[in-house]
């Protein structure tokens, strides 16, 4: 399981439904089209991500015993993703109902089945394995403990360690003094503390990455704080962009990239995501995105 990136985080069914409106409450809607069903979760779709853009990807997580499982291992083995740190667990396959209006908007509930088994026994299981890794990446939809210990681990083996902490949660403070970056939204940096749109400004994390949909992003180290803008795209779905970020921003900087240029290249990524159908079934390879961008 050693490789240069590692992602521990959750592994989901995806089903993609599309509505022509919301329903309002006690309103029955028909869908606007036919139930798509794919890849998801976090910390898969950041594993992909992470893969399509050169790197070599380990993820550590758990499916159930399920066919959902089952289909999930074999995508994530055709996007070239090493899969021995996925335990294959008693019970149901995380999922994930998705509704996406015409404007590339949606709504998200999930349903975590054996992904709340992701632990700190589990991290502390795998990071005997991560002595290659130089980038080590985790995100909210797995517990406290496994977060905290996936610090711990990053801290103990010198690997730099990517914390995208969506859904927020609570952590230690530790933990986010050890992230190099903290990748947050605005909803999510507002729930830490963090003012994005400051120039300058005190960050909990060693660097901080703050995502901002169609206007960007922020970057902000020590001696810079950098406004990167979005690339200028038809909104198809905007489902697992922000993971497409995540994950060709832990790709660069396992490659070497500083976090502004690692950056730069993630925006380009999302981009390329929000104009394509689906989560992980909408990244594209570094070459097709690259080659997006330019025509940009």
């Amino acid at each position: 399981m050693t490789a240069p990136v590692v992602v521990v985080g959750s592994i989901n069914a995806d089903e993609t439904l599309p509505v022509a409106t919301w329903p309002t409450p006690g309103e029955t809607s028909l869908l606007a089209g036919p139930v798509r069903r794919g890849l998801g979760g976090k910390g898969a779709n950041q594993a992909v991500a992470a893969a399509l853009a050169g790197a070599d990807v380990a993820l550590v997580g758990a499916v159930g015993e399920d066919a959902s499982g089952a289909d999930a291992l074999r995508s994530l083995r055709d996007d070239g993703v090493n899969v021995d740190g996925v335990r294959t667990l008693a019970g149901a396959t995380g999922r994930a109902l998705i509704l996406v209006d015409p404007h590339g908007e949606n709504l998200i509930l999930v349903d975590p089945g054996v992904n709340a088994v992701v632990d700190e026994g589990t991290v502390r299981a795998a990071a005997r394995h991560w002595t290659a890794a130089t980038v080590v990446l985790v995100q909210g939809e797995v517990s406290r403990a496994a977060i905290d210990a996936v610090a711990h681990s990053c801290r103990a083996i010198g690997a730099r360690f990517v914390l995208n902490l969506a859904p927020f949660l609570e952590v230690d403070a530790d933990t986010l003094a050890t992230a190099d970056p903290l990748v947050v939204n605005e909803i999510e940096a507002a729930q830490i503390g963090i003012d994005p749109t400051a120039e300058a400004g005190t960050s909990p994390a060693r660097s901080l990455v703050v995502t901002l949909g169609g206007d960007g992003a922020v970057v902000r180290t020590a001696s810079v704080t950098e406004r990167l803008p979005a690339r200028p795209v038809e909104v198809v779905d905007t489902t697992g962009a922000g993971d497409a970020f995540v994950g060709t921003l832990a790709a660069r900087l396992a490659a070497g990239a500083d976090l502004v240029a690692a950056a730069g290249a993630a925006t380009a990524a999302a981009a390329y995501a929000v104009a394509h159908s689906g989560a992980a079934s909408s990244y594209g390879t570094r070459n097709q995105i690259e080659h997006f961008a330019r025509a940009r």
